[in-house]
C-alpha cells in the first residue's frame, strides 16, 4: 500500500481507502455483518488504514460495525463519519431517498457523541458535513461549535462530504475555498465535472480532497454487461435500463485508457482518480474479498500517460457522443 497526507491536515491516508457504505446499507446488495467486519479484517492486511462511513448509513449501523471490526486496532486506523441527517425524522421505508437535515450547534454536538458511542471511541479523526447544502457552510454558529469539538479532543478535523449526486458546484466551492476545509468528492473516468474544478481549487486552496465512487456505481469495475441484474434493495435497480445502456457506450469509448494500462479495468479506473496527487485517498466500494484484493493492488500500476487522460477528458466533455450532458444538480435550482 501506498500513502499520502491529507493537506490541511496530518491524517496519512492509505490511498486506497475502504468505504463503509458498501457493507452497511442494501444500496449494493446485501453483505452479512460477518463479512463485513471480515473485509474490514482482511484492508488492514493489506494496508488500508482509511475507513469511512456515516450516522446515516444503516441508521447508525455503519459505526456500530466499524467498533466491532476495528475497536482494538484503533491507533493504527483514521476513521471518517459524517453527521447532517436527523436520523430521528420519519421516513419512508423502502425508498431511496434523503432525510431531512439539521445543521444547528446543538443537533451537531449531539450528533457527534452518539457517533462517538457507537464507534467505541473517544476521538472522531475526520468529522464530515454530510451532504450540506449552501445554507450549512454559511452557518457560523456551526463551524463554531465544531471548532469546540476539535478544542475538546473529540474531533481532529472538520471535512465536508460534497453530493449527493454529481454537481453541488457552489458547496464544492465554499468547503474548499471559504471553509478550507477537506472535501470528499465524485470523480471517475466517467464523471469528472464539476470535479476537476474541485480539484484545482484544492491544489490551488492546499486543501485535501478524497473521493468517492471511482468505479462509478459499478460500471467501471469490469464485471458490468447488458445482461447485468441487480438485487432488489440495490439503488442501481432503481435507475432506468437507458443508464446501463449509455454508460456501457461510454466505458466502451474508453476502451483506450484500459487496454493500455497494465492491471484490470476496476484497477485502471483506480489509478485514474488517484491521478490528482491533491486526492489522498479513493474510497472502495467493495462486497467481497476478491474485488478487496483487485483494487487495492491499483496503487502499484505506472502512472497513466497524460495523454490518455487528455483523451479521456476530450471524451467526457463531448459526452461521448452521446448528445447533450444532462444538467448537473446544485441546491440552488433545487
Amino acid at each position: 500500500m501506498k500513502y499520502r497526507e491529507l493537506a490541511k491536515t496530518d491524517l496519512t491516508l492509505s490511498e486506497i481507502g475502504f468505504g463503509v457504505w458498501s457493507v452497511s446499507t442494501s444500496w449494493w446488495g446485501a453483505v452479512s455483518e460477518d463479512d463485513a467486519v471480515a473485509l474490514m479484517h482482511k484492508s488492514l492486511d493489506l494496508g488500508i488504514n482509511f475507513f469511512d462511513t456515516g450516522d446515516a448509513y444503516g441508521e447508525g449501523y455503519g459505526e456500530e460495525v466499524v467498533s466491532k471490526a476495528l475497536s482494538s486496532h484503533r491507533h493504527e486506523v483514521v476513521i471518517g463519519t459524517k453527521f447532517g441527517y436527523d436520523l430521528e425524522a420519519p421516513r419512508e421505508p423502502g425508498k431511496h431517498q434523503e432525510r431531512p437535515q439539521r445543521w444547528d450547534p446543538g443537533f451537531a454536538r449531539k450528533a457527534c457523541e452518539a457517533s462517538l458511542r457507537r464507534l467505541g471511541t473517544d476521538y472522531i479523526d475526520l468529522y464530515q458535513l454530510h451532504n450540506p447544502r449552501l445554507a450549512a457552510f454559511e452557518r457560523d454558529d456551526l463551524f463554531d461549535e465544531l471548532g469546540a469539538l476539535v478544542t475538546e479532543g473529540k474531533v481532529r478535523y472538520v471535512g465536508a462530504a460534497i453530493g449527493p449526486d454529481l454537481g453541488w458546484l457552489e458547496e464544492g466551492e465554499l468547503a474548499i475555498k471559504e471553509r478550507r476545509v477537506p472535501a470528499q468528492i465524485i470523480y471517475n473516468v466517467l464523471e469528472q465535472d464539476p470535479a476537476l474544478e474541485f480539484i484545482e481549487w484544492a491544489t490551488e486552496e492546499k486543501v485535501g480532497l478524497l473521493s468517492r465512487v471511482p468505479h462509478a456505481s459499478g460500471l467501471l469495475d469490469g464485471t458490468f454487461t447488458r445482461d447485468t441484474k441487480f438485487e432488489a434493495g440495490d439503488h442501481r435497480s432503481f435507475r432506468k435500463k437507458e443508464w446501463l445502456e449509455k454508460s456501457l457506450k461510454k466505458v466502451e469509448a474508453l476502451d483506450f485508457l484500459f487496454r493500455n494500462g497494465d492491471g484490470t479495468v476496476g484497477q485502471v479506473a483506480l489509478k485514474f482518480a488517484l491521478m490528482p496527487p491533491i486526492i489522498a485517498s479513493v474510497l472502495l466500494t467493495v462486497t467481497t474479498p476478491e474485488q478487496l484484493e483487485e483494487f487495492a493492488a491499483a496503487v502499484d500500476l505506472e502512472e497513466l500517460p497524460e495523454e490518455d487522460l487528455a483523451r479521456a477528458r476530450a471524451l467526457h466533455d463531448e459526452n461521448f457522443g452521446l448528445g447533450e450532458k444532462e444538467p448537473l444538480k446544485s441546491s440552488v435550482a433545487g
